[in-house]
């Protein structure tokens, strides 16, 4: 099965913790995820609770914390049932504004089922969040294969106590992700929790050939390979079909650009999830009726169709084929 073990328990019996975290293994198995086994006995063993001492729901005038924490029986049930609700959490703000998350955790078991690991494989995360990611990676494959970076120090103490609490000792670095962990290279896989504008060529350098990257782009996930060449690596793979929304990477890379203004298109496709992906992607290169156009003579393409390609110091997005008639510069990230 692999290098995956089981964590301490909690230090008093939970059987609400552990019916909640049954119950949402469940729930993601039935709607056709956790297909690898060992992953799901690391969902059924890694108490996800233990990461999310507390988290924020939007409340009147703002954000409301809700915690373990006080003696009402009532609140502490309503925290860790949204703890093993099938949502993201809120879990570090900084004036006012979400700088860290838990993620969905379907989505999670998604990225980590895409992520295609093998015993023996090295994993590089970019952005540790609460650790709860870091914790079902050394799960799977044991702390010394699992390297975690994130740009907030205050994150990343937070992260190593919830994961020492649940009994994970991972590699925990605080440092800007966009430069990858070039001491601990190099690595398998990189899996990314946060939003990319484009993909960092530091990480596709600090993959060995064969090397799997999965990250966040213009609301998808872009899995990409990572294969040797004459003039140096190159990354290149396309988006899979979900959907996904993540914080925002901080640090060296720019952020993305916003939407352009979109007046005077159809309100039929103006917040069609589709339409705003593709809008996204090709943020500077089209404006919204070039992107209409494009989209409506292709058949309002799925994400799928979309892919990047990384190398010789460039990136760029495309429909269908990399050498094909519809490709777009992406800022090549540093």
């Amino acid at each position: 099965m692999g290098a995956h073990r089981q964590g301490p328990s909690p230090s008093a019996p939970d059987a609400e913790a552990d019916a909640a975290r049954d119950a949402l293994v469940r729930e993601i198995v039935a709607r056709g995820g956790l297909t690898d086994p060992a992953w799901r006995t690391a969902f059924a063993e890694v108490p996800r609770h233990l990461f999310v001492p507390f988290f924020y729901v939007h409340g009147i005038g703002g954000y409301e914390r809700l915690g373990a924490e006080g003696a009402d029986p009532g609140q502490r049930s309503r925290w860790l049932h949204g703890v093993y609700a099938d949502g993201a959490l809120a879990t570090c703000l900084k004036d006012g504004e979400l700088v860290s998350s838990s993620s969905q955790p379907s989505l999670m078991a998604l990225m980590l089922d895409a992520l295609d690991v093998a015993d023996g494989h090295t994993v590089l995360e970019i952005g540790t969040g609460p650790g709860y990611n870091a914790a079902l990676l050394a799960h799977r494959l044991g702390d010394p294969a699992v390297t975690s970076v994130d740009l907030d120090p205050e994150i990343t103490e937070s992260a190593r106590a919830h994961l020492a609490a649940a009994g994970y000792h991972p590699k925990v670095i605080t440092g800007d992700g966009a430069r990858g962990c070039p001491e601990r290279a190099p690595y398998d896989r990189i899996i990314a929790t946060c939003t990319l504008p484009s993909v960092p060529q530091s990480w596709p350098e600090q993959c060995r050939p064969g090397a799997l990257i999965i990250a966040p782009l213009a609301t998808g996930l872009v899995l990409l390979e990572v294969r040797a060449t004459a003039h140096g690596p190159r990354a290149e793979g396309h988006f899979l079909h979900t959907p996904a929304y993540f914080v925002p990477l901080r640090g060296a890379l720019p952020p993305a650009d916003g939407l352009p203004h979109l007046g005077g298109l159809p309100r039929r496709v103006a917040g069609d999830d589709l339409f705003r992906f593709l809008l996204t992607l090709t943020a500077g290169t089209l404006d919204p009726h070039e992107a209409l156009s494009l989209w409506e003579r292709e058949g309002r393409p799925q994400r799928e169709r979309y892919g990047i390609t990384v190398g010789q110091g460039r990136q760029w997005a495309w429909l269908d084929d990399p050498q094909g008639p519809y490709t777009w510069p992406l800022a090549a990230g540093r």
